[in-house]
């Protein structure tokens, strides 16, 4: 038994959700109305967050997909799924998706890159003084660090008021994360570096980014989506970090339309 906390909803081929860092699987609401139950959508409290609990074994990207696709597996039996991730879960579906698992027929990746951090051959990443930032900021007051990095996702956004009230209901209606999950989190962003093993994921993909979004550039994720050897890149604009919120029903219609193509 994994414990990890998982919700399940709609009807139709089974769609895999993977929140982002801090948030829980509330954060879907919008877009699972949006959708009007024509997918069958499995959503996972990622390790210390929301109602899953936290275990230090947790605390790797390989050890979180372990645990998160053992604790979805009786729900999708050996029947075909997809996986969407967004942001952390992102890095979380590409890290699943790598492994290739007969039954994952396709992925939906919002604000998604293989590598977080810039380096010399990677200028679309953040830098990397942002995550040690981070880093101390939960050492010193987790919830303000939490609380400031939701308003950094909706800069830019045309619906940010809304989108940033959206995200702090998700907080206050199902938990935030533990310190030792956030942490976690960070390290995995820190750590993580896909770029290599993107050429073997060879499934259909759709790579959503938001144009002014402030936590991730949107270059980062078109050039996931050339590497890719069966992905799209869409870009929706006066989008942030959380497209998927402030253009839900864009987003949705995207969404059914690559899924049952």
């Amino acid at each position: 038994m994994t414990g990890l906390y998982v919700e399940t909803g709609g009807e139709g081929p089974a769609l895999v959700l993977l929140h982002g860092w801090g948030l829980n699987v509330r954060v879907w609401d919008p877009l699972a109305q949006a959708l009007g139950g024509r997918l069958r959508l499995i959503a996972v409290d990622l390790p210390g967050h929301g109602h899953s609990p936290w275990q230090p074994a947790h605390a790797t990207a390989r050890r979180q997909v372990q645990c998160i696709s053992a604790a979805v597996a009786p729900l999708l039996g050996h029947k075909p799924y997809a996986l969407l991730g967004w942001s952390l879960g992102a890095e979380l579906a590409l890290q699943w998706a790598s492994a290739r698992p007969q039954s994952l027929e396709r992925l939906v990746l919002f604000a998604a890159t293989p590598r977080f951090t810039s380096a010399p051959d990677w200028p679309y990443g953040a830098p990397a003084d942002r995550l040690e930032r981070l880093a101390q900021g939960l050492r010193s007051d987790y919830r303000r660090t939490v609380s400031d990095f939701l308003e950094l996702q909706v800069r830019g956004s045309a619906s940010g008021e809304r989108v940033l009230a959206q995200l702090r209901a998700a907080l206050f209606a199902h938990g935030g994360a533990r310190p030792e999950a956030l942490a976690a989190g960070l390290d995995i962003l820190r750590e993580t570096d896909l770029r290599a093993v993107m050429g073997d994921i060879d499934i259909p993909a759709l790579v959503v980014a938001g144009q002014y979004d402030r936590v991730l550039l949107p270059a980062a994720s078109r050039a996931l989506a050339q590497a890719m050897p069966r992905a799209r890149y869409v870009e929706i604009r006066r989008a942030a970090h959380a497209p998927f919120l402030s253009h839900a029903r864009e987003a949705a219609a995207l969404m059914t339309e690559f899924l049952e193509s």
